[in-house]
């Protein structure tokens, strides 16, 4: 298992996330949920669950991982970033007090069998890398009943842990939050190089990988920084990672206007310059939801909210006009539930 607490002195070092949080006996780090426990990491958010629901996969979002099939969601309390503008602030930017329920990781796998269409578990709502322990429990039981595991999370984890949880899980959404550092220090309480090193591990260990950016006006939303984050990744993860650029409206402490969704529509424009499969987000229009075939040209998956319609691809997720893989974590037996 890999190190999650080193001894420094009269305090410990948790070492799960790069704020390397030195901790006194008896008190927590800054994601609340990892304590000090008589010079001992207790995570004392283990099997409390803030939040559970049967999700479209394209939800979290994952549009190239078994699309048109469901995901069992499950969440807790907690984060290890303190995003002004968290979309989920009440759960993330809250701790538990007190007596609470908890769930053991066999009933969270008997939950995901029981469910209809499900491909597996989907660790999210809050940030799951603070949850580890809870997760690779639950993850290896999932594994050994053929169920799929999937995190999405905002990337902030140290090698260590986090080769660990790609051992274990399936897929990755990573939130890149802004392809500058002053805006992950001050919006966020972190740094974004951690996150680029993230980055670049899941894609080279050959997991899938997703990536989020959610557009804040006036704070990442420029065209020059949009080039250069979609040229990065590009460059360092491939032109093929599937990237999902979403529509912010205000939440938590900020209170910036939405985003423009055609400034939106023309930052999905010059990503797609450096990437084939570009989407946008958090929007009443359809534009943007589409997959379509890079080669030829033929659309392949039609999307209008989280109903979809995957056509002109065989059974193994090629297009069937070129023969191009598309989807390479591909069912077919789930698509008329969604239609």
């Amino acid at each position: 298992m890999a190190t999650l607490f080193k001894i420094a002195g009269d305090k410990i070092q948790c070492v799960l996330c790069p704020h390397n949080c030195m901790i006194g006996d008896g008190n927590s780090g800054i994601c609340k949920a990892r304590k000090n426990n008589s010079g001992s990491s207790e995570l004392t958010t283990y099997g409390v669950i803030s939040g559970c629901a049967l999700d479209p996969i394209e939800k979290k979002p994952l549009y190239h991982f078994y699309p048109g099939t469901n995901i069992f969601s499950i969440g807790s309390y907690g984060c290890n970033m303190r995003c002004d503008f968290c979309q989920n602030y009440s759960i993330s930017q809250r701790t538990i007090a007190g007596f609470v329920n908890r769930t053991d990781p066999e009933q969270i796998v008997k939950n995901a069998l029981d469910s209809l269409h499900n491909i597996g578990i989907a660790f999210t709502y809050n940030e799951p890398v603070i949850w580890f322990e809870y997760i690779k429990d639950v993850a290896l039981l999932a594994k050994n009943n053929d169920l799929r595991t999937v995190i999405v999370s905002n990337g902030y984890v140290n090698r260590e842990p986090l080769e660990e949880f790609i051992s274990f899980t399936d897929a990755f959404n990573i939130d890149l939050k802004a392809f500058n550092n002053t805006f992950y220090r001050r919006l966020t309480g972190a740094d974004i190089e951690p996150v680029k090193e993230a980055l670049k591990l899941i894609a080279g260990s050959g997991r899938h990988l997703e990536i989020t950016t959610l557009i804040i006006p006036g704070h990442n939303d420029s065209e020059e920084e949009m080039a250069e984050e979609t040229e990065w990744i590009a460059k360092e993860l491939g032109c093929d990672v599937p990237f999902h650029l979403s529509r912010y409206f205000p939440m938590y402490k900020r209170e910036d206007p939405a985003t423009n969704s055609q400034k939106l529509i023309r930052l999905s424009e010059i990503a797609s310059k450096n990437l084939r499969y570009v989407y946008v987000g958090n929007m009443v229009s359809e534009t943007g939801q589409n997959t379509i075939c890079p080669q030829c040209g033929k659309t392949v998956t039609r999307r209008s909210g989280y109903n979809i319609k995957i056509m002109n691809l065989d059974q193994k997720g090629n297009c069937k006009n070129c023969g191009k893989q598309i989807y390479k974590n591909f069912t077919s037996f789930p698509h008329s539930s969604r239609n």
